[in-house]
């Protein structure tokens, strides 16, 4: 009894063996003949006249429908299968292509690109309200403006007005500070005697302003004054 079942398990792994063997042979002939290898395509996408990276710029490739973008230096990595045609973008440049050959042999396809400036000057828009220029124009000579008076800019220019906001407004924080620094210099001014203090402004206490008035006494300008008739 094991013999018919050991017979009947090795026949099976045999058929199995030769099934495998079959659909194998197929598979390794047409990957041989028409499969494109993977590569991995990497590089620098830089400026023509500096060699700076461009950030942001698309790598795209139309038949497959995928691509990525340059990271903040220009640099990309995409993997791509030989034969490839992949379309370089990015605003303000001109479209560049680069096509993987079909029989590249190594893994990895790596290029720097430098884009060149594309200056696209679009033509000048002008956008209006109404259908044509005539319409505006009709338009614009039949409006009527709101008079003076009665206006919300009357009303916050009026006199009275102004003078409540002059008494009641707070004083802003740059008033604060100009009025500090004024403080400020003022002080400095009267230690150093080029501003008027005290002393200065009452005459009983200045020294300068005693010897004055001895000096006219002496030359005797208060007698002269006295006999004058008036």
């Amino acid at each position: 009894m094991p013999d018919p079942i050991r017979f009947r398990t090795l026949w099976l792994t045999l058929t199995l063996a030769v099934l495998a063997l079959l659909s194998a042979a197929p598979a390794q002939q047409v990957h041989a003949q028409g499969q494109r290898r993977v590569v991995q395509f990497t590089g620098i996408i830089a400026t023509g006249d500096s060699l700076l990276g461009v950030p942001g710029a698309t790598i795209f490739v139309p038949k497959a429908g995928r691509g990525t973008a340059t990271n903040a230096y220009g640099y990309f990595s995409l993997p791509v299968l030989t034969g490839d045609s992949i379309v370089i973008r990015s605003l303000g440049y001109r479209n560049q292509t680069v096509v993987i050959p079909e029989a590249y042999p190594r893994q990895s396809y790596s290029v720097i690109v430098q884009l060149k400036e594309d200056a696209t000057v679009l033509p000048e828009v002008r956008i209006f309200p109404y259908a044509t220029e005539k319409a505006f124009k009709e338009a614009f000579l039949a409006l009527r403006l709101p008079t003076e008076r009665g206006s919300a800019a009357a009303e916050n220019l009026n006199a009275n007005v102004m003078r409540r906001m002059f008494n009641n407004l707070p004083v802003t924080s740059m008033g604060n500070y100009r009025q500090t620094m004024q403080n400020q210099q003022y002080n400095q001014d009267r230690r150093m005697g080029t501003a008027p203090t005290p002393y200065t402004n009452n005459p009983l206490l200045n020294p300068f302003s005693w010897l004055q008035l001895i000096n006219q006494v002496k030359s005797g300008e208060f007698k002269k004054k006295e006999g004058v008739d008036y």
